[in-house]
């Protein structure tokens, strides 16, 4: 008796665009009946907040599992870089791994600094997985109060 398998007119398609994937370093997707599932998650780039108050800009970047060492800060013609490295684990051989959802590998994110802030005086701190990246107001920026004088 033989198989009758349903036909599929889009299954080769499927079947170039995973090897396409693959090729170009993007997640092939898995087909298991109708559900679709990517093999591995794309690259990563870290979250970020980006808060002002009337002394500073504050940009929080989530870099959990990430060593200070690994994290690099420069600015460059107006623009802030974060950039990075979070180093894939050691897969254990003992270990049956059902899911890797986790990206792990080199990042990096911009931003342009607003004009009233001073790139000179950047400064960061890293602490429990998130980066803290102080950018202050230039001092001109700051309003200044005058005094009106009554003759």
């Amino acid at each position: 008796m033989s198989n009758i398998t349903r036909w599929d007119p889009f299954r080769e398609l499927d079947e170039l665009q995973g090897r396409l994937s693959t090729l170009f370093g993007r997640a092939p997707v898995r087909k298991e009946g109708e559900r679709q599932e990517a093999l591995r998650v794309a690259e990563w780039a870290p979250l970020v907040d980006i808060t002002e108050d009337t002394k500073e800009y504050l940009v929080k970047a989530e870099l959990p599992e990430v060593k200070k060492d690994e994290i690099k800060i420069g600015v460059q013609n107006d623009v802030l870089v974060i950039s990075g490295e979070r180093k894939y684990e050691k897969e254990e051989k003992d270990k049956k791994y059902h899911r890797i959802e986790r990206a792990y590998g080199s990042f990096s994110r911009s931003f342009t600094i607003p004009e009233d802030a001073d790139p000179e005086k950047v400064s960061a701190e890293f602490k429990e997985g998130v980066l803290h990246v102080h950018i202050p107001k230039s001092d001109r920026a700051k309003p200044k109060s005058i005094a009106v004088k009554v003759s």
